[in-house]
């Protein structure tokens, strides 16, 4: 004779729900809070500032977060990658590449962004609106059709029997973003675009990497090669993190002089993203360190996978709050 207890006997009497959907409905709400964020951004920042707008920031802001996001897919991929190559006995099942979407996905938003540069950073309502031509007559219109040219690039290269190479179009994409981000009337120009260069280039390779990091140990499942696959990725992270704010910090007091911080980041717009930048970026970090904490001394390493998910969605909200900060107008020099 069995015992069968009730609650056993209550679940298989409940309709089967199929496990993919509640990962869907998560998904779906995440999406929608990301592109929340610099929809609707600009204004909640810029209230009670006295600052002013540019049209369609939040537009804007929108397609710069997916322009970083198409960044973070291919570049994380990559990057992973050669860390998986390098775990002894890893498995040759791998995640599927997502970098054909998601340069499909930045083609789109350079695309988008090249219009509002083409109609003189005005979001155009038709196509008679949009000077393709003037596009070669300015600094920004030509780093936004190499953007646009390099993810259709990046996308080919994907699909092609060498992925790899898709690194060099997406090099440009992150030269030109840092070119545009300081324009020649800066002071220094080129110092603030190595420190954007270095600056984004370890965000993507940190979230991206996370990305697919998470991706593979599912494919993989438990075993000493996911374990080896997250220990490598994790030491690396670290060193991207003392990077990411290294050059964040730098770049925040060539905006905002040491002796304005403090308030520029209760009065101002820009100020008021960057301290939510910032805080995000604390929470990331805390969580990247819960992780390597559970690594090392939990009886499963793979527990680490529960702070790293949440850390992954924490990094997606900080791609989309560094799209609103490139839309919102640049701290005062005083």
């Amino acid at each position: 004779m069995t015992l069968t207890r009730p609650s056993e006997v209550a679940d298989a009497s409940l309709p089967s729900r199929r496990p993919g959907t509640g990962r869907a409905v998560a998904v779906l709400a995440l999406v929608t809070l990301g592109a929340a964020i610099p929809l609707f951004g600009p204004s909640a920042a810029l209230h009670g500032t006295g600052e002013a707008a540019a049209p369609g920031a939040g537009a804007v802001a929108l397609l710069r977060t997916v322009l970083f996001a198409a960044l973070c897919v291919p570049l994380g991929e990559l990057f992973v990658g050669r860390l998986a190559r390098a775990v002894p006995g890893a498995p040759p099942d791998v995640a599927r590449s997502w970098a054909p979407w998601a340069a499909a996905a930045g083609f789109v938003a350079a695309l988008g962004l090249a219009s509002v540069v083409a109609t003189g950073n005005l979001v155009p309502h038709s196509l008679s609106e949009i000077d393709v031509g003037g596009l070669y007559a300015s600094r920004d219109g030509k780093l936004a059709l190499l953007e646009a040219n390099a993810f259709l690039v990046a996308g080919l290269c994907a699909r092609s029997g060498r992925p790899a190479v898709q690194v060099w179009p997406l090099a440009a994409v992150v030269a030109a973003e840092a070119l545009r981000a300081h324009p020649s009337t800066e002071h220094t120009p080129l110092v603030g675009s190595g420190l954007t260069l270095v600056h984004l280039t370890c965000a993507a390779l940190w979230a991206g990497g996370l990305l697919l990091v998470l991706r593979t140990l599912r494919r993989w499942g438990p075993g000493e090669p996911g374990t080896a696959l997250l220990g490598l990725y994790a030491r690396v992270a670290a060193v991207l993190l003392a990077a990411i704010t290294a050059t964040g910090v730098w770049s925040s007091l060539r905006r905002m002089p040491a002796g304005t911080v403090l308030e520029q980041l209760t009065d101002t717009a820009y100020g008021r993203t960057l301290l939510a930048k910032l805080l995000l970026v604390a929470v990331v970090a805390a969580l990247a360190l819960w992780a390597r904490i559970r690594l090392r001394r939990a009886p499963d390493p793979l527990a680490a996978c529960v702070p790293a998910r949440v850390e992954v969605v924490a990094l997606g909200l900080v791609v989309a709050v560094s799209g609103l900060l490139t839309a919102l107008p640049l701290p005062i020099r005083w």
